[in-house]
């Protein structure tokens, strides 16, 4: 992937970084121009929102049954890791986030 490509694509790689609605919107607008550098975000912000909408579900559960309100902090992991993934697209890195980028 070459310079050229991640300055083309960097605004709307950082787009699907912006809920799961920015990824949908970033994929329907690069479905025609095929980048390859917002094709990766598009993926890596899929895998941080699913991860993050998991997470939270799993928290939630186990707060219920151990009443353990620590474990609310747990819903914030979709954001980290998408806040992580858009620091990578403003950068211009291809870098996959932690945890979850080698999923799928």
């Amino acid at each position: 992937m070459n310079q050229n490509t991640i300055e083309e694509g960097k605004t709307l790689a950082i787009v699907s970084y912006i809920t799961l609605l920015g990824t949908l919107v970033a994929y329907f607008m690069n479905r025609g121009k095929g980048n390859e550098f917002v094709k990766f975000h598009i993926g890596q912000a899929l895998r941080a929102w699913i991860t993050g909408l998991i997470v939270t579900f799993l928290a939630k559960v186990l707060i219920m049954f151990t009443g353990i309100g620590l474990l609310s902090y747990f819903q914030y992991a979709g954001l980290v890791l998408a806040i992580i993934g858009g620091l990578n697209a403003m950068n211009g890195k291809v870098e996959k986030i932690p945890l979850v980028g080698d999923i799928g």
